[in-house]
Formats: structure tokens, C-alpha cells, sequence
């Protein structure tokens, strides 16, 4: 959680925090010239060179709060291509941070609720907790009574906090050769540009409020999923019904075998189906989104962070997995420069990009998968490696992709905290339209996906 008391106060500081990472860089580069004169191999040299930008890197945005610590949280990208060495202490920054910042005062919550819900903004619920019952890096949230007797999550957003979190984005935008250190295949500023298109929009709880809706409507009375109604929302302020439950974070630390079976299954259902049945992608998948009720259905929460994925690139999706799964590595390569993973110019080395594609696609493959820490590992591991020969690092991730793999990268991580054995193959082929044998996309969506559209435009 992060108050507005945290967020340094004063621009010019957070800008010289943020101009450092380029200083930082072009002094490394040209250490890096001396060592090569000297001698030093220059793969040894650009490894040490990338280890050295990212600790700056993440070093610099785990210190700043507000809108670089949001980013530094988004960039899982940039963080999962690190060893944890690296990784670590950066997390352990964003812990810290989360953990020591108090909550906001009582009285400006009260002036927030009274800025959204009029001054007799307390005649709309029977009850309201001045004590945040959650918190993360944009809001709070507060438990209450609303008039109707219903129990309400009120969720407040942090003061200044947009206005912080957009400025970093500005900064940050122009860091982009920095970036592109650590990932050299990699489009940053597109990337940069679409994941600040995002964070703009879980800013604006207008949107969340409308996207709440459209889930709420498409899963309403499903045997397996549960999400609140909106009650209200006005400027800064959201209410939701309230959800009780155990959270999935118990699941993963207390639950046995079947249980945690049954939530991963309905948690890998959830996240691949709402495209398909609503056109959008919860695009937060991390465990306190989500609670296994008393009746076994999973319930969701929180939609400020969402996708709009358009039938056609479902399709599109869809098609891409069941090549990368059942097609030769030529037919791979040419669907991944088709959809600009392997960007003009790019070259790559097929075998290597075999070895690399075998493991990741395993859950699409066989009929259950188990989804282990040890396999999560491997996968890091591939992913980790700084040698320029590495074949992922040649890699692009187009910006309509973003989120997705965001979710995708999230959703397999707790996946495997679950430690689960579940059908990802048989739901992929449910859900996913393309990576089965599927009509082309004019045929393949419901008409509840019109909702999703208007919300787009």
C-alpha cells in the first residue's frame, strides 16, 4: 500500500532518481570498452554490463513509490529475464515498501468519499470502517454496510496517486535504450506506450465500474464463478458487494491435494473463458483477487486492470499455440514473425528456439498436466540466462500481447505454487478459439461480446 505522504514530494527529486538509470549506463558501457582493451571477453562483458543495468534499474524503481513502484510491479517482462540474485532483493524492496507505508488518514478518506458521494455521502450506508480492510499501490479498500442492507467493499483511490504513477510513465518512456539492454529482440517503447495506456485506465474507476459489470453479467448464476455487482461508483470511489471466502493464497500455503486440484482448475477456467464469453481478459491474476467460496465456486474480484481481446485475435491466439504445439520449427518461425515476436531484420537460431519452445508448450500437449515449483524453475532458468546466445533474448513482445502475457506469466506462476494437476490442454481447446479445429472468428463469438466492444470505443 502506498499513502500520498510516501510519494516523494517534490518532481525534480523523482526525476533525478529516474535520469540516474542512463548516467548509470553510459558509465558501465564504458567500463565495459576498457575491460574489452584489457582483454575481458565481450560476451563477459555484456553479461556483466546487463547485470549491472538491472540491478541500477530495479534498484531505482523499487526506491521510488507511487507510479515507478507500480511499473516496476508491472514489468515482470524485464523481471523474469533476471537471476534471482537480481530479482530478489528487488522484490524484497517492493515488499518492504508495501508493508511499511501507513494507511491514509480517516479524514481523507472521508473528504474522498464526500468528493464522489456528496457531502452526505455517510446517509448511503448503514455502517463504514474507517480502518482499510486492503490496500495496494493506487487505493484502499474499506468494508461497509450500504443502504440496502447489503455488505460493500469501498474501494478508495489514493490522492495524487494518478497524477505520480503518469509522470513516471513519462519519465520513464525515455529510458528505453536502457531497457533494451536487458532484452535486445524487444520493442520497449511500444511496450512502454501499451502498459501506460493500461495503468491510465485502472486509474479511471469508471472503467473498472463497466468492466465489473460486463464479467458480472456473463458469469451471473454460474455453477463454477461468483463476481460481485457493482452497487456504486462515482469519481474515485468504487462499491462492490462484498466477498468472503478463503482466499487463494490459503489454498496455496494450507490446502491439500484435492483442493487445490479443484482451485486451479476453476482459477485456469476463469482466466482463459472470459475472452471467449465476455471479450475480456482479467488482466491481475495474482492469489488476492481470488476466494473459493462455501460453495466451492471461486469468486473474482478486482477489474481495474483488464484486456479487450476482439474475436479475431482470439483467433489469431489461438491458431499461434496450436502451431507453436503441433507444427514444424519453420512453420513456428514463420508464425511468430507473422504475428512480430521475431521482429524484421531479427535472425534467430531455429534448433535453439526448438529447445526453448518443447518445455513451455508441455501443458498443451499432454492430457493433465502437474504444474511444479521444480518445473517453474527450469523455465525461469531458461529465461534467466544473460549470455547474448540465448535465443529469447532476440525475442519481441508485440504490444497487443502485453497483457496477455502478463496473465499468462502470472497465471502459470500460481499454477505452480498450487502445486496442481489439472486439464490446461482440454480447456485451451474449450476456451481458446483457433488452437482447435475452429471456424474463422465472424462466427465464433456471443452476442454479450458487443458490451465489451462499446466499452472499447
Amino acid at each position: 500500500m502506498v499513502a500520498v505522504s510516501d510519494l516523494p514530494r517534490r518532481a525534480v527529486t523523482r526525476s533525478a532518481k529516474l535520469a540516474s538509470l542512463p548516467l548509470g549506463f553510459a558509465g558501465r558501457t564504458a567500463l565495459g570498452v576498457g575491460k574489452r582493451t584489457f582483454g575481458k571477453s565481450a560476451e563477459a562483458v555484456a553479461v556483466e554490463i546487463q547485470q549491472r543495468t538491472a540491478e541500477q534499474l530495479f534498484k531505482v524503481l523499487g526506491e521510488l513509490k507511487g507510479g515507478a513502484m507500480k511499473l516496476g510491479q508491472m514489468l515482470s517482462i524485464f523481471e523474469a529475464a533476471l537471476p534471482p540474485e537480481i530479482a530478489g532483493p528487488y522484490r524484497a524492496t517492493l515488499t518492504r515498501l508495501q508493508e511499511a507505508a501507513p494507511p491514509l488518514p480517516a479524514s481523507t478518506v472521508h473528504q474522498v468519499l464526500a468528493d464522489a458521494l456528496g457531502a452526505d455521502w455517510r446517509d448511503r450506508f448503514r455502517e463504514f470502517d474507517d480502518t482499510p480492510a486492503a490496500a495496494a499501490s493506487i487505493g484502499q479498500v474499506h468494508r461497509g454496510v450500504w443502504e440496502d442492507g447489503r455488505a460493500v467493499a469501498v474501494k478508495v483511490q489514493y490522492p495524487g496517486a494518478g497524477q505520480a504513477l503518469l509522470s513516471d510513465f513519462n519519465q520513464l518512456s525515455r529510458l528505453a535504450k536502457l531497457f533494451a539492454v536487458l532484452m535486445p529482440g524487444l520493442d520497449v517503447k511500444s511496450m512502454l506506450a501499451e502498459l501506460r495506456e493500461r495503468i491510465a485506465e485502472e486509474l479511471d474507476y469508471t472503467i473498472e465500474a463497466q468492466s465489473q459489470r460486463i464479467v458480472h453479467e456473463a458469469y451471473a448464476d454460474d455453477p463454477d464463478f461468483w463476481v460481485p455487482a457493482v452497487v456504486a461508483q462515482a469519481g474515485d470511489v468504487l462499491v462492490t458487494e462484498w466477498m468472503d471466502g478463503v482466499p487463494l493464497s490459503k489454498i496455496i500455503a494450507e490446502g491439500d491435494q484435492r483442493e487445490r486440484d479443484h482451485a486451479a482448475l476453476l482459477y485456469c477456467r476463469f482466466l482463459l473463458s472470459g475472452p471467449r464469453r465476455c471479450g475480456l481478459l482479467h488482466g491481475d491474476p495474482h492469489p488476492g483477487n481470488f476466494r473459493i467460496l462455501d460453495d466451492g465456486r471461486l469468486g473474482v474480484m478486482d477489474f481495474g486492470a483488464v484486456d479487450r481481446i476482439p474475436p479475431e485475435f482470439q483467433y489469431r491466439m489461438g491458431r499461434l499455440l496450436r502451431i507453436g504445439t503441433m507444427a514444424e520449427i519453420g512453420e513456428i518461425e514463420e508464425a511468430l514473425r507473422r504475428e512480430d515476436f521475431i521482429r524484421e531484420g531479427v535472425e534467430i537460431d531455429t534448433e535453439a528456439l526448438q529447445a526453448f519452445l518443447a518445455p513451455i508448450t508441455e501443458p498443451f500437449v499432454t492430457e493433465t498436466f502437474k504444474f511444479t515449483r521444480e518445473w517453474l524453475r527450469d523455465m525461469a532458468a531458461r529465461v534467466t540466462d544473460l549470455r547474448p546466445t540465448n535465443v529469447v533474448r532476440q525475442l519481441n513482445l508485440p504490444p497487443e500481447y502485453v497483457i496477455v502475457h502478463r496473465v499468462l506469466s502470472a497465471g502459470t506462476g500460481v499454477l505452480c505454487q498450487l502445486e496442481c494437476e489439472i486439464p490446461a490442454r482440454a480447456e485451451s481447446l474449450r476456451w481458446i478459439p483457433g488452437f482447435g479445429d475452429e471456424p474463422e472468428p465472424a462466427d465464433l463469438m456471443d452476442e454479450d461480446v458487443t458490451d465489451a466492444e462499446d466499452l472499447a470505443g
